[in-house]
């Protein structure tokens, strides 16, 4: 078999068209909160303890750091905490990069839907993400108007009170 010379060459990339899809510059993550003792955890539980009440069908949320560390959490099932912080933070970096392509700002909420229930990750801070699993049941409209507001209260738990000098 010998090529046929009247093919055309298939399109070809231009080097202009391949630096403006060049992906963003990374970012540096801020430092991880995983295992921070400073840390008002009792607080933090009551906020996670008080969602996972709220709204029925929820099995538990994780406090992870944007960095896939977990910082706590109140699962009541066999999940593993340190696979779903790791899988929150896989979700964020997904919406994140989402959210900088076509220009649609910082991440906020992200949902998963499985044939067996949810995963919702919430934005808590620059450091945290808050990751809820729930079945199939949840009223997931509810959770996303409960979790936000939860979200913000443990945003302002993480954030350093300044100290005197």
């Amino acid at each position: 078999m010998t090529a046929d010379k009247t093919e055309t060459a298939l399109p070809r990339r231009s080097a202009r068209a391949a630096r403006a899809a060049a992906p963003p510059a990374a970012r540096t993550l801020p430092p991880s909160l995983a295992g921070d003792r400073s840390l008002p955890y009792p607080a933090i539980s009551r906020e996670l303890a008080e969602l996972r009440h709220e709204i029925p069908g929820v099995h538990g949320c994780v406090l992870g750091g944007v960095d896939g560390l977990l910082i706590t959490h109140n699962l009541q099932n066999a999940v593993d905490p340190n696979d779903l912080a790791a899988l929150a933070a896989t979700t964020f970096g997904l919406g994140r990069q989402v959210g900088m392509r076509l220009g649609q700002g910082d991440f906020q909420q992200s949902t998963v839907r499985n044939q067996g229930g949810y995963l919702s990750v919430y934005a808590v801070s620059e450091q945290a993400l808050l990751a809820v699993i729930g079945t199939d049941t949840v009223n997931v409209a509810r959770l996303h108007l409960h979790a936000p507001g939860v979200a913000g209260r443990i945003a302002a738990l993480l954030t350093p009170v300044p100290t005197e000098a």
